[in-house]
């Protein structure tokens, strides 16, 4: 089935040992419970799935490499529960925003996507800013209130009150039921 929907997975793919990480893997537990299912429901219906991840300093843009110096980390439980699928797309960013100094704009241009769905960590930083670059490029937002993490909750939903107001962002909960008209309402 022909999708013009993708789901973009953040940073899920992380060592979490800096300050703040402990908080940032607790609250990530959950969501890569929930996402992981979510991600495997939305692949069976034809929607392409795209990590996009910090370097780590690792600035060679290798995947396994980078998934592997991850699971050394303190994150990885959280890791072993997103790794991704192989024939999963998988992005290197060097900043916040999954557009900036990526091929991101490139390949959703060649899927023909227009509307994405945001998940991963964290909310109040790499999310927000990968949701405000894509709703300047005039992509449709779902950031599902339950597929996004941050260190606290009430940054968390402060992140997804401005995505929601801002950026005209659906923040509905992960429900792959809604896949087929959560961009047309």
């Amino acid at each position: 089935m022909k999708q013009n929907t993708a789901l973009i997975i953040i940073d899920m793919i992380n060592k979490m040992d800096f300050d703040g990480g402990e908080n940032l893997l607790e609250n990530s537990l959950l969501v890569a419970e929930r996402l992981k299912e979510f991600k495997k429901k939305v692949k069976q219906q034809g929607v392409p799935v795209i990590y996009v991840n910090d370097n780590f300093g690792l600035w060679q843009d290798n995947a396994s490499e980078l998934l592997e110096e991850c699971k050394k980390g303190t994150g990885e439980p959280v890791v072993e529960q997103m790794e991704p699928d192989e024939d999963d797309y998988f992005i290197i960013k060097p900043k916040h925003s999954g557009f900036f100094g990526t091929q991101l704009s490139i390949l959703l241009d060649h899927l023909e996507v227009k509307n994405l769905i945001l998940t991963g960590v964290a909310g109040d930083i790499c999310v927000i800013f990968t949701a405000n670059d894509a709703y300047m490029r005039e992509y449709n937002l779902w950031v599902p209130e339950d597929g996004i993490a941050s260190e606290y909750k009430e940054d968390n939903e402060n992140a997804l009150r401005i995505m929601k107001r801002s950026l005209a962002a659906r923040t509905d909960s992960l429900d792959s039921s809604l896949l087929g008209h959560i961009f047309s309402s």
